[in-house]
């Protein structure tokens, strides 16, 4: 009987990931959230600027992002856009992004400071 309990248990949280767009629940163990709130400033207003549609300070803002590195969940070329997050006094586009995925307005956003080595789901 616990046999068939642990069964169903493992078949909610399946069917948990996939409604909320996750392909695996071990993709989202992986992948780490962090609260709006807790975002820089920074990061809120080139969320701000995604949302409104820009002008955006950089050429390559809204261009495709690759995840060659694997770190967000596996989607069709195109599904995720990247975006600078300006880095104070920093002489280039610096390391921190937002990335979108899906379409407008429905975006999922997701959060990086190091260049794409880790991410973080924006969450509300």
């Amino acid at each position: 009987m616990m046999i068939f309990s642990r069964f169903f248990l493992f078949l909610k949280l399946s069917l948990f990931a996939c409604l909320i767009g996750l392909t695996t629940v071990s993709q989202a163990s992986e992948l780490g959230v962090i609260p709006y709130g807790q975002l820089p400033r920074e990061a809120k207003n080139t969320i701000a600027l995604i949302k409104q549609g820009g002008p955006f300070p950089y050429d390559k803002d809204g261009s495709v992002f690759g995840n060659y590195e694997r770190q967000l969940p596996k989607r069709q070329r195109g599904y995720y856009r990247e975006y600078t997050v300006k880095t104070p006094y920093a002489r280039n586009r610096g390391a921190k992004r937002i990335i979108t995925g899906g379409q407008s307005p429905s975006y999922r956003y997701y959060y990086t400071d190091d260049h794409y080595q880790s991410f973080k789901e924006v969450i509300n």
